[in-house]
């Protein structure tokens, strides 16, 4: 079996660093056209174009806030443009802030929906009609650990965000199953080497990680973007309704 996806259109939201960046050139070098995106700094995502182009990969830039229709449409034109979509991986997203509830802060609550659930819904709605006009597709969307055993502290409204994306894929995988389209999701751990842990994990959660994961590491962008590509590729031909954990056995459902 030759694993490729040559012929493929791709969509990969929030894809300026980290986890998404990974994804985005894992499926680039693996053969499919990508959509690569963020919402501002049109510089650093054209050098992540630019890097996915120089090992051979086709690619287009958008910038766009994926929390806004109209704005999110632009990502599903320069699919268009490419020749359609065949995957979309839902990875726009973030923690944002820690708030506890006894400090409930309504805009920051909704700031999480928006970013994690929000445009996981709305970026679905736009490509499924395209995906069911082929009767194939790929939907990759983006849970976490959290949604399982509920994060870190402060990580409420991230938690419960990323347990309705986890939801959500069920329930998509059901109304899209007859259509021949897939929708799975990627639950990642601690990963390291990413703004996330970067801007919101004390510096000695980091440096116990190592001792607490039984695979004895921390994780990599290119540990998660392994399983997108595996998700999006026909060895997953069976697989829909999934939440695959990527995080070294240090949380075990």
């Amino acid at each position: 079996m030759e694993l490729s996806l040559k012929n493929k259109v791709a969509i990969v939201t929030g894809s300026i660093q980290g986890i998404g960046r990974a994804t985005a050139e894992m499926l680039a070098v693996n053969g499919a056209a990508v959509i690569i995106n963020n919402h501002e700094n049109a510089a650093m995502l054209e050098e992540v174009a630019q890097g996915i182009r120089k090992n051979g990969g086709k690619v287009k830039a958008v910038i766009a806030d994926v929390t806004k229709k109209e704005q999110a449409k632009k990502l599903i034109d320069a699919a268009l443009e490419l020749g359609g979509i065949d995957i979309l991986v839902n990875n726009a997203g973030g923690l944002i802030k820690r708030v506890p509830v006894a400090d409930f802060d309504e805009i920051h609550y909704q700031t999480v929906m928006d970013v994690n659930l929000k445009t996981t819904f709305l970026m679905s709605h736009l490509v499924i009609p395209h995906m069911k006009a082929k009767k194939s597709g790929r939907i990759i969307h983006f849970s976490s650990q959290a949604a399982h055993d509920g994060g870190g502290p402060g990580a409420v409204a991230y938690a419960a965000s990323k347990g309705a994306v986890w939801t959500f894929t069920k329930s998509l995988a059901k109304e899209l199953a007859p259509f021949g389209i897939t929708v799975n999701a990627v639950s990642p751990g601690f990963i390291g080497q990413t703004a996330f842990h970067d801007t919101f994990t004390a510096k000695e959660v980091h440096e116990k990680i190592p001792s607490m994961v039984p695979l004895g590491r921390a994780g990599v962008p290119e540990d998660v973007a392994k399983i997108v590509f595996f998700l999006a590729s026909e060895l997953a031909d069976y697989v829909t309704g999934q939440s695959i954990e990527v995080n070294g056995g240090l949380y075990m459902p």
